[in-house]
């Protein structure tokens, strides 16, 4: 059961651990290649209809609390034995601490009901903010919407998951890892999803992106990059048109093909496949789908793995946009025997008690003074605050304009 560490009170982030792996392999970039990189992330909350502003002051606190904690020994130990991780940046990590002026917290610039979340300063110390923060917003609406919850039906809806996983065919070698942290019930529902996973589904369960559980309950620790990664070298290349190529390259050259899985759909799977040519196709191990239409994804990279002479049954996709289990299922057997697959699952796991979860993000906006913007192939997910930009970029990567909706 979780319990705050002795001698603290109960916050809802009691570890630095208790972030996503690609937030740590994403800062490890950044330390040795942009280390002087300045950045803006701004909050939004996709859900309509949702009054956060009335709980602002608790979930300033909890930031408060948040920016008091370090790295403790046995957790800088945990990361010091990945393979992939160096040893100065976590003797960096080691000296670590959130800074609190970096974050502000505000409801009376924001609509009535909507908090304005902003973050600016340095990218190497505003990284690990997101994954907490957004974690921080999920548990505080949850404790006081539903403040006797009880997770007897959360615990229902995950047994018919686990009686649904284990009516899958054994040859499928299907596999479901936690991607979430960020939009997750509360923190001891959390952890508990994991440990029934792991207890009653071990063949089929993976690992998780949250460091701090898969230290806490010896799981494997899963993640590579994520979209800000991507978004912050279109200011940090060369010149826009070469900032995927850049990105990759310049994560090939820190894991010399360790992490090899490439995020497919900032500007669009059109744009990632026009990029992503034989060298790559040969370097990375994969590709991770995270919009669009799943099958469609699919299909199209296969071919284009086969036009580049690249045999696709040798790579893994990593599926991960809003899935549930009967989905992940699906796209596992259209798939079966031509190319391995994996699935990241996130709120349908850690956030599906019976109560609607909010679909909330902290996005980058900004790197050093430029505009920077996520284009994505599912309506909704494109951000950017500058549409000036936002239709340069779309014109430099030959991208259609988008749909009315």
């Amino acid at each position: 059961m979780l319990r705050p560490r002795p001698g603290t009170r109960s916050v809802i982030i009691q570890s630095l651990l208790d972030t996503d792996l690609y937030k740590f392999t994403m800062m490890q970039v950044v330390l040795h290649h942009f280390p002087g990189a300045q950045v803006e992330y701004k909050f939004k909350c996709r859900t309509g209809g949702v009054d956060l502003a009335r709980y602002i002051d608790e979930i300033r606190a909890e930031v408060d609390a948040l920016c008091t904690l370090r790295f403790r020994d046995d957790e800088l130990d945990y990361l010091r034995a990945m393979r992939f991780l160096k040893s100065d940046f976590v003797d960096f990590l080691g000296l670590f601490q959130f800074n609190r002026r970096f974050i502000g917290i505000d409801a009376q610039r924001a609509p009535e009901g909507e908090v304005d979340i902003t973050l600016r300063g340095p990218w190497l110390h505003l990284i690990l903010f997101e994954i907490p923060v957004l974690a921080i917003i999920s548990e505080v609406y949850f404790r006081r919407t539903q403040p006797s919850y009880d997770l007897g039906e959360g615990r229902r809806r995950l047994q018919s998951k686990i009686d649904l996983v284990r009516t899958v065919d054994s040859a499928l070698e299907f596999k479901i890892s936690d991607f979430g942290t960020r939009r997750r019930f509360s923190a001891q529902w959390h952890e508990e999803a994991l440990q029934t996973l792991k207890r009653e589904v071990p063949e089929h369960f993976a690992g998780t992106s949250n460091v701090w559980f898969s230290m806490r309950n010896d799981m494997t620790p899963l993640g590579t990059f994520g979209h800000e990664y991507m978004q912050a070298c279109q200011a940090l290349g060369p010149r826009l048109r070469d900032s995927q190529v850049f990105a990759f390259d310049t994560w090939a050259k820190e894991y010399r093909g360790d992490l090899g899985i490439a995020l497919s759909d900032t500007y669009g799977l059109d744009a990632f496949l026009r990029d992503f040519d034989m060298y790559f196709c040969k370097l990375f191990d994969g590709a991770r789908h995270d919009s669009g239409d799943p099958f469609e994804w699919g299909e199209r990279l296969i071919a284009h793995y086969h036009k580049n002479r690249v045999d696709p049954r040798s790579k893994t996709f990593i599926f991960s946009d809003q899935l549930s289990f009967p989905r992940a299922i699906e796209i596992s057997r259209h798939f079966h025997g031509r190319v391995k697959t994996a699935f990241g699952i996130g709120t349908n796991l850690t956030n599906d008690v019976g109560c609607e979860a909010l679909n909330i993000v902290i996005k980058m906006t900004e790197c050093n003074g430029q505009p920077v913007a996520k284009v994505s192939d599912s309506p909704g997910k494109t951000m950017c605050k500058d549409e000036g930009y936002l239709a340069y970029l779309r014109q430099v990567f030959g991208l259609a304009p988008p749909v009315p909706r």
